[in-house]
């Protein structure tokens, strides 16, 4: 709801605010202005960007939600799989896990933690490290170099539509004052009309600047930070399971290497101590 709330409060906060002050919304309904700024927009945006970038700015409206995905309940959950597969590991030897990475869709450690299973990004960065680990040819640095390489690899490829999206709009306001130009030098071939005719075409023509603001800086630029906003979110639960795995390699028991992912967390969405041992305890419990 935040993102439909927030567009919400920009236009009652603008046009209700301008209605307020007596004035007509009436003029400030231009579709040709639309269709100038946002076909500019939309073509300078196509002519910036390749067939990934526009392809990925495409499917990065699927994370667009409401809410924050991540808050301390996934990442607890995700500390709580990581340590039943630690465990596992620890008490039945490291192949122990090899069906649960495998498949997944099939084990009983993911199928009691939904949430993870569901999160493609969480459950493959899980799967293929404990892959490597399990395999035994690579020390906790390499290992640890390897993690990092990945997750900036995935940051750099995420951030590309909130780029491309900043970019445009942050050219809104230059398209507005293109088709406010556009606007006056029309006002302006036909001279000979009376002054009140002139008057409104000159609004008319100055609407088009204050679309371009309204667009660039109420409407894409917010989705673009949003975007930006998320990106964090999803590297940061990264990092968790990157600091959670080399603890465990460095011969820290499961219960204090997922103490070391609950310290890699912002302290937003840090589970307490105490939330974090009670539901490890359930874990081990259930294991």
């Amino acid at each position: 709801m935040l993102i439909p709330l927030g567009f919400i409060i920009v236009l009652v906060s603008v046009f209700g605010g301008f209605a307020l002050a007596g004035g007509a919304l009436g003029p400030l309904f231009q579709p040709l202005e639309f269709m100038i700024i946002g076909g500019a927009g939309l073509g300078a945006f196509i002519a910036a960007n390749n067939g990934k970038a526009i392809k990925a700015t495409m499917q990065s409206s699927k994370r667009l939600k409401a809410s924050s995905k991540y808050n301390s309940e996934t990442y607890l959950e995700l500390l709580a799989v990581i340590y039943k597969l630690l465990n596992k590991m620890r008490r039945d030897g490291m192949l122990a896990v090899e069906r649960d990475i495998e498949s997944p869709d099939e084990s009983a450690i993911f199928q009691e933690h939904s949430e993870i299973l569901e999160d493609p990004m969480m459950l493959n960065f899980i799967a293929d490290y404990l892959r490597l680990m399990i395999s035994g040819n690579m020390n906790p640095q390499e290992l640890d170099e390897l993690m990092l390489h990945e997750i900036e690899t995935f940051e750099a490829e995420a951030e590309i539509p909130a780029d491309a999206l900043h970019k445009v709009g942050d050219a809104m306001p230059a398209f507005g004052i293109v088709a406010a130009v556009l606007g006056v030098v029309r006002a302006l071939s036909n001279a000979d009309v009376p002054p009140d005719v002139m008057g409104t075409m000159i609004a008319h023509a100055l609407v088009g600047t204050f679309l371009g603001i309204l667009l660039g800086y109420g409407f894409i630029n917010p989705l673009a930070s949003r975007i930006e906003r998320q990106v964090v979110e999803m590297v940061k639960a990264l990092q968790v399971i990157r600091v959670t795995l080399l603890a465990s390699m460095h011969g820290y028991a499961p219960q204090l290497a997922v103490e070391f992912g609950r310290k890699a967390l912002h302290t937003s969405e840090r589970p307490s101590f105490t939330e974090l041992e009670e539901h490890v305890r359930g874990a081990k419990a259930e294991s």
